[in-house]
């Protein structure tokens, strides 16, 4: 590696790094301003211009704010568990492209031929965080939120990973700059013998069912609304993180945002085509920037969608949430791998596959509204039935 190769790459791991830490901050004021908007209230205007230093202001009151260790609490976990949740949250983003080259450097800090198995690895390891914030604490409330986590975060990994399935057997790679590589071009329609592009030829088109249950499962894996059941203040107080204050309740926080940030990351990477938009030659030392561009806007709209459902929708019953992940989105998900199967084997032309794939996605989406809606009633909730007089 040259020097100017270890340069890029260090500017590169810098820039990532204070693009995350930037992000979380503005994602915290955005998300306060939107819920406000959609609310009809004004939201944070005090601290800098319109409110914009507000998270700041928080982080900066976090960080000289008193560090309170409960008596039976255990010292060593008790300290380890904020690091262990905020660190894999770090790595998980360093294997997503976010732009095409920098000379002859990638634009991503490392490409894994198995980078997206490594963000899914790196999301499953945050549980024994949650675990040991739980359990170290040496308090009973904190301890039955994270069991409650463990037990919401473990069930929609399943259903996580399987919604991904169909976009690796698309690409043929685990790799995430394969996956982009393989969503370059356009979906064409040919009228006259002229042939019209309609529309990216990103994975959203063909596995639109399987980023539903990806973005559903993904919205549960960071505890949002209306799957925040870890947090559920007022059931459990405050959940796993009851009894941290100051700097290490700050990188709970700060792990949960950035959860969201790397969610939104791997949806625009997978299902719409990454870094890939339009780019415009003129001027043409700025070609490098657009890439960069659209990832952004493609991760802030999935960012908005996370604020977005916190505002509108309230927080489900823990039992209905496990019975939603385990009896839905995995049938589900489990359901589309052989039709995603049969729509890249079968030797119909492509307008019998594009009518194949059609009739099965409604058949997949009568399938989950009728595994949404029926339920058994309960023996508990049965009306009682009067006797009849003889």
């Amino acid at each position: 590696m040259s020097w100017w190769d270890f340069v890029i790459t260090l500017v590169k791991v810098v820039a990532v790094f204070a693009f995350l830490l930037l992000t979380v901050m503005y994602v915290i004021y955005l998300e306060r301003k939107v819920v406000a908007w959609m609310q009809t209230r004004v939201g944070p205007n005090r601290v800098g211009p319109r409110g914009l230093f507000q998270a700041l202001a928080d982080a900066i009151k976090l960080f000289f704010k008193e560090d309170v260790r409960p008596s039976n609490a255990d010292r060593w976990l008790y300290a380890l568990a904020p690091v262990v949740m905020m660190v894999p949250a770090f790595l998980s983003i360093s294997v997503l492209p976010f732009g095409r080259n920098f000379g002859t450097q990638h634009a991503q800090l490392t490409d894994l031929n198995v980078g997206i198995l490594f963000v899914l690895a790196m999301g499953s390891l945050q549980v024994y965080g949650i675990v040991l914030a739980g359990w170290a604490a040496g308090s009973n409330y904190p301890l039955l939120g994270a069991v409650r986590s463990s037990a919401q975060m473990i069930s929609y990994e399943i259903a996580q990973g399987l919604s991904l399935v169909g976009v690796f057997m698309l690409a043929g790679t685990l790799s995430a700059a394969g996956i982009v590589a393989a969503q370059q071009g356009t979906f064409e329609v040919r009228l006259g013998g002229v042939h019209f592009p309609v529309f990216p030829h990103w994975y959203i088109v063909q596995q639109l069912p399987m980023f539903l249950v990806f973005l559903l499962a993904g919205i549960a894996e960071t505890n949002r609304a209306p799957f925040d059941l870890p947090e559920a203040e007022s059931e459990l107080v405050g959940g796993y993180h009851t009894e941290y204050s100051g700097v290490k309740f700050a990188l709970f926080f700060l792990a949960e945002y950035l959860n969201m940030i790397t969610v939104s990351a791997v949806a625009a990477t997978l299902f719409l085509g990454g870094p890939d938009g339009p780019i415009f030659h003129n001027p043409s030392w700025l070609t490098w920037l657009w890439p960069i561009v659209w990832f952004i806007a493609k991760v802030y709209l999935f960012l908005f969608l996370f604020i977005w459902l916190r505002a509108t929708l309230p927080r489900l019953r823990f039992d209905k949430l496990m019975a939603f992940g385990w009896k839905v989105l995995i049938p589900f998900a489990l359901a589309w791998i052989p039709v995603t199967a049969v729509m890249i084997l079968q030797p119909f032309p492509a307008g019998w596959r594009r009518g194949v794939g059609l009739v099965a996605v409604v058949l997949l989406v009568l399938l989950l509204a009728s595994l949404a809606f029926w339920r058994e009633t309960p023996e508990e909730e049965r009306p009682a039935t009067r006797g009849t007089a003889p």
